[in-house]
């Protein structure tokens, strides 16, 4: 059984933070249908920011069953320990270090995946973090800054030294970012170079992709990111079939219609009418990708303006007739 620190996770299928996507309502949902752990969007390390609505939404504590885990990203080592400190204060449960996003903006501050150039930085951050909270931390990484300096071994040792609990790894450099085919042969050196939990991160859409990533890292776990927007379902499906169940029945538009309005009243409670109209426009589209009518259903619901109007159009959607919302 997976541990962070002392928390014994359920199961080794993780939800992957993602800026703008993975904020209360979407992890509830997340763990209500099977995930393992989901950690907060990225919160900078600028304390100035913590005051922030925007950073209030991303650090909310809901009670899903979960460690609370907070992801953290900047690059000076006592400012991170400041805002470790802070979420640990707040409720945090676990601090997760984000050395993997491949934003231009986190890196030109010299965060994120940026930081794979500089390991001693990542040693000094990582050991100012540990050192200030008596939290599990965790950290995400890349394979490396580019395809010619895959330093992901490195890292995984030394991110290991100084007191990491667990490790996931996405199979691409910063300057891959997301173009390409995630590699998972590098995972697997780290997975046989360290002995915390590693977790595989890159092109899992389906418990066929997982079970393979599995067999050829030999990792503890896998961390789902896009594949999982509009689509919770998919830790069940996962980690059902990883214990050797069949794959479960797809969820009918009852099921998908129920979810989505759930997701949609947490964004607007979460948010606020104005944001949160805007925020669910998105998830509506990733929750009825590959469904009849999806194209017109999306350019109408884009065109609400109100909550009330936006659960209108969702409604009609999927329970009138002439817009069934069947598989195409």
């Amino acid at each position: 059984m997976l541990h962070i620190g002392p928390y014994k996770l359920r199961n080794n299928v993780f939800l992957a933070p993602m800026a703008g996507i993975t904020d209360a309502p979407f992890r509830m949902l997340c763990a209500r249908e099977g995930a393992a752990y989901a950690a907060s969007e990225m919160i900078s390390s600028d304390a100035l920011l913590f005051a922030t609505k925007k950073t209030r939404h991303r650090i909310k504590h809901v009670d899903n069953g979960l460690p609370h885990a907070v992801q953290i990203a900047g690059s000076e080592p006592t400012a991170m320990a400041d805002v470790a400190e802070l979420n640990v204060k707040y409720g945090a449960e676990v601090i997760d270090i984000n050395m993997g996003c491949p934003a231009k903006k986190v890196c030109n501050k010299a965060a994120g995946s940026a930081l794979l150039e500089h390991p001693e930085l990542v040693r000094d951050i990582i050991r100012a973090v540990v050192t200030r909270v008596k939290v599990p931390v965790t950290l995400k990484i890349r394979t490396g800054p580019n395809p010619n300096e895959r330093n992901g071994v490195e890292i995984a040792r030394l991110a290991e030294e100084e007191g990491i609990a667990c490790l996931a790894v996405h199979g691409r450099t910063r300057t891959d970012r997301f173009k390409g085919q995630a590699e998972y042969n590098t995972i697997a050196q780290i997975k046989k170079a360290i002995n915390i939990p590693v977790i595989a991160n890159g092109d899992i859409n389906c418990a066929e992709d997982a079970k393979k990533v599995l067999d050829l890292t030999s990792a503890d776990g896998v961390m789902i990111g896009r594949a999982a927007q509009g689509n919770p379902w998919l830790f069940k499906s996962i980690t059902e079939q990883l214990n050797g169940s069949a794959a479960p029945v797809p969820p009918t538009t009852e099921q998908i219609y129920e979810t989505l309005t759930t997701h949609l009243n947490g964004l607007y409670e979460l948010y606020g009418e104005y944001t949160g109209v805007r925020v669910a426009r998105k998830h509506i589209a990733w929750y009825c990708k590959g469904l009849r009518n999806a194209t017109e259903f999306r350019v109408r619901a884009y065109s609400k303006e109100s909550s009330v109007e936006q659960l209108a159009i969702v409604e009609e959607f999927f329970t009138c007739p002439d817009s069934f919302a069947a598989a195409a």
